[in-house]
């Protein structure tokens, strides 16, 4: 693509880091990791197209799937793992898949990510079907790990979207929704850990955050759908009762174990 240019892998701004004291290091980090939100804050739109067609297939017992490599795989698996604790939805329902297999979300599998057709064989070992949803994540829009699973999701009719960092990028012109945060080059130039990781996280922090709320999976402000599953989520839930039902701690407490869960109390005690 000739007209496809990598900002990920453009010269850092900032020159003859190995000489720099360690503060100077971390402010010019510091002032560099600022970009990242305003970047982030001009693809809403495309969250916002993305968001509201997951609620829809949610709905229709639909599931989102992300795929990616290396630092991006690890992402999207990290923010699908946190869903059924935080929201209490099944863990078949967010499902986070890496190049390489579990064995790289600890350390690099080499090669795995010039796979083009692996991704889609690791998508259909969970029966994938039309309302499900593969979201690639990918810094350089490049990978082709990811770029054949979405292709492959794409053709068998399933709704797919692309986070990358490189505008232009053949990811983007692959998915159905394009999401391009262009957070420009990076501290240590090509280390895309660092400020593309960032702005992947925020972005996947709001998919999954808008998508819960949407679902109904989040009451007022409170994450009464949480699993509770130690003792500071059971004394949260507690307080979140007490809160909601003008209850003693005790009370609250009493109510949280007979009904086992924040919401299962609200929808009981409110009626």
């Amino acid at each position: 693509m000739p007209d496809f240019k990598k900002i990920t892998e453009t010269p850092s701004h900032y020159h003859d880091l190995e000489q720099m004291d360690t503060r100077t290091i971390l402010e010019n980090m510091n002032r560099e990791d600022q970009k990242v939100a305003e970047a982030v804050a001009k693809v809403i739109p495309q969250i916002t197209r993305l968001v509201d067609a997951l609620e829809e297939r949610f709905y229709s017992d639909g599931r989102l799937f992300y795929i990616g490599a290396g630092t991006s795989g690890r992402l999207g698996i990290l923010d699908a793992s946190e869903i059924p604790p935080t929201y209490g939805l099944p863990h078949t329902r967010v499902i986070g898949l890496i190049a390489g297999g579990d064995t790289a979300i600890r350390r690099s599998v080499e090669h795995a990510e010039d796979d083009t057709e692996q991704a889609w064989k690791d998508l259909l070992a969970f029966d994938i079907n039309e309302n499900d949803t593969v979201v690639g994540i990918a810094a350089s829009g490049t990978t082709p790990y990811v770029l054949g699973g979405v292709r492959d999701a794409r053709k068998h009719g399933l709704l797919t979207a692309g986070i990358t960092n490189n505008p232009g990028a053949p990811l983007a012109k692959a998915v159905d929704i394009a999401i391009e945060v262009a957070v420009g080059p990076e501290f240590v130039t090509g280390s895309t850990r660092m400020k593309s990781g960032t702005s992947q996280k925020l972005v996947l922090n709001m998919i999954s955050t808008a998508l819960m709320i949407r679902i109904g999976r989040v009451k007022g402000n409170k994450m009464v759908n949480m699993q509770l599953s130690n003792n500071k989520l059971v004394d949260r839930g507690t307080r979140y009762l007490m809160e909601g039902l003008q209850l003693s701690y005790d009370e609250a407490q009493k109510a949280l174990k007979q009904y086992g869960s924040v919401k299962e109390a609200l929808d009981a005690l409110k009626r």
